[in-house]
């Protein structure tokens, strides 16, 4: 019979105490968020009605509640991340929190990076401006100076529609760019219609209105690749949330309006 050298034999034993190891080592997002008991969640503290401070100093808002309703499902309790719009999928990426449910959109770029889930709100970009200012399409806004939020949707659809003569001024948060409008230090402004809605009555001198649709940009749950387990459990949430009108609650209390589809476009302004 064939001698086993000792060498062989220190492999074997090698393989059969790290065969345990490895089998424990899956240890995947939705694995790991289920024995913690915590689900940590990236959303927005100063973008109503999506997310922003209430009066008692806690996180309100559509995004809030959808976390709330998410971590219930899992049975799990929310640890909730306040972010920029800027650091929503560097947070992600970096395994700093486990899901961003902050008002984010999908395009091919940030699918290269994350996954998505199916949508749970809707959400409508466009430009929007003093009623009297012709603007009706992206050529017009040539000479024209426009607010955005860097690294946002709007910003990315503004910077390739845009003219080269037209001045886009990028600012780290929502809060800054609508007040760049409202101060006329942009003459309009890239957002979203849920932004726009709560600026009509801020501007009644500009009386600002609706020039163009930039993008129907419904609102998706971010989740980190390679996490399919998790991506599958939330979307079944998500859909039966859809069919049993929970979110429907939840677009009515914060959009005043029925959830309907939001993958369809539907009123850009309120």
């Amino acid at each position: 019979m064939p001698r086993r050298t000792p060498l062989a034999g220190l492999g074997l034993m090698i393989a059969i105490i790290a065969a345990p190891v490895a089998a424990t080592a899956k240890d995947d997002a939705l694995d790991h968020i289920i024995k913690t008991g915590i689900v940590r969640v990236a959303v927005p503290d100063n973008f109503p009605p999506f997310g922003d401070l209430g009066p008692d100093a806690k996180l309100q808002g559509y995004d809030i509640d959808t976390a709330a309703l998410l971590a219930n499902a899992l049975g799990v309790k929310p640890d909730l991340v306040a972010v920029s719009s800027a650091d929503r999928i560097p947070y992600l990426t970096s395994g700093k929190v486990d899901l961003v449910i902050s008002s984010l959109g999908k395009d091919a770029e940030r699918e290269k990076v994350i996954d998505f889930s199916i949508a749970y709100a809707p959400f409508f970009s466009g430009v929007f401006g003093p009623e009297p200012l012709d603007v009706a399409k992206a050529e017009d806004l040539a000479s024209k100076t426009i607010a955005v939020t860097r690294n946002t949707i709007e910003d990315a659809a503004l910077t390739k529609l845009a003219p080269t003569t037209a001045t886009i001024k990028r600012y780290d948060d929502n809060a800054a760019t609508e007040i760049a409008y409202l101060s006329s230090q942009a003459e309009l402004i890239a957002t979203a219609n849920v932004v726009a809605a709560k600026i009509l009555p801020r501007s009644p001198m500009k009386k600002t209105a609706i020039k163009f649709l930039l993008r129907n940009s419904p609102c998706y749950v971010g989740v980190r690749k390679g996490e399919p387990d998790l991506l599958a459990r939330l979307n079944q949430i998500i859909a039966d949330a859809r069919k049993d009108g929970a979110l429907d609650k939840i677009s009515e209390h914060w959009l005043k309006a029925p959830l309907g589809d939001p993958e369809q476009p539907g009123s850009i302004s309120k």
